[in-house]
């Protein structure tokens, strides 16, 4: 009985040590709560610690900085155009005790950060033109012939402030609040922006339909490119053709030419020959197997047909 009672002893005296140490890593900053009051100060030393066995409650606070990543929300700007905005933040705890007692964890610092930047982004893109929102400077850049026709005008106005200067005003009015939370924001910047769905619609059907307008004006500029290719060879075909066909005339004449001279050269040593031939060439193309001929005794073809070598 008294070893149980020894055991059991050690084993209270084992329990009761462990929970009155705990460590605290180099990433992590403490603060100590019985009966749900903060004791003590904080601590953010790394290493073995002791508090009050179960009496003492340890909550831990992360030292390093965090991310803020809220919702889109829509929002009117100044000109009253209607778009989403995404924000992000980078904050840190800077006094644990004051964020334990304002916001009690990492989940409710999230939700309260979500109200004053959010609410700070609105107010502050409520104030400005939507092309305050969207630009950062006026550096210039090229127009192009896309731009050009959809708002060339709008997009290359003159920004007063600019997008990284809104941020900046966000930043310092929601940096403002938030210390009382025992919160550092260190950061804010827009995410993303861009338009509500029925608004980005209607900008891409000005978008497709200026698209149609240069692709139909491209396909007409290479239709009438075309044309006058085609043309340009039809012309340069019958330009080589009538070459051609003035040099195929020129030498079937200059040949004709020197044939007949030839012909008239040999007849004319032999006209008689010359006659027979002739004759033989008439009767041969008028004349077959079925037709009949009747001549007079003193036609000429009778004349070679009765005696081939003379009258």
């Amino acid at each position: 009985m008294t070893r149980t009672l020894a055991a059991v002893g050690v084993v209270v005296a084992v329990l009761l040590l462990l929970s009155g140490v705990y460590t605290v890593s180099e990433t992590e900053q403490v603060i100590l709560t019985q009966f749900g009051r903060p004791v003590g100060g904080l601590v953010t030393g790394p290493g073995l610690h002791l508090k009050v066995p179960l009496i003492q409650e340890v909550h831990r606070f992360d030292k390093r900085w965090l991310e803020f990543d809220g919702d889109a929300n829509e929002i009117p700007t100044k000109d009253k155009k209607y778009i989403w905005v995404d924000t992000y933040a980078r904050w840190r705890i800077a006094d644990p005790l004051r964020f334990y007692q304002a916001v009690r964890d990492e989940r409710g610092a999230q939700s309260r950060l979500d109200d004053i930047v959010d609410g700070e982004t609105r107010n502050a893109v409520a104030s400005f033109d939507l092309i305050e929102v969207v630009r950062s400077t006026n550096r210039p850049f090229q127009v192009t012939e896309e731009l050009a026709g959809i708002g060339s005008a709008e997009a290359t106005a003159a920004v007063a402030t600019g997008r990284s200067k809104i941020a900046q005003v966000i930043l310092e009015k929601a940096a403002r609040i938030t210390p009382e939370f025992g919160i550092e924001l260190v950061d804010v910047r827009f995410k993303r922006i861009n338009y509500v769905e029925a608004v980005q619609q209607k900008v891409f059907e000005r978008m497709i339909s200026e698209r149609k307008r240069i692709a139909e004006r491209s396909r007409s500029e290479g239709q009438g490119r075309a044309a006058e290719i085609r043309g340009q060879k039809e012309r340069d075909v019958l330009a080589a053709s009538s070459a051609g066909y003035k040099t195929a005339q020129e030498l079937k004449g200059a040949a004709d030419a020197q044939a007949t001279a030839i012909y008239a050269a040999a007849y004319s040593k032999d006209p008689e020959l010359y006659q027979f031939l002739k004759s033989m060439e008439t009767l041969n193309s008028t004349l077959d197997e079925k037709s009949w001929l009747i001549l007079s005794t003193d036609s000429e073809l009778l004349r070679y047909l009765k005696s081939p070598g003379g009258p």
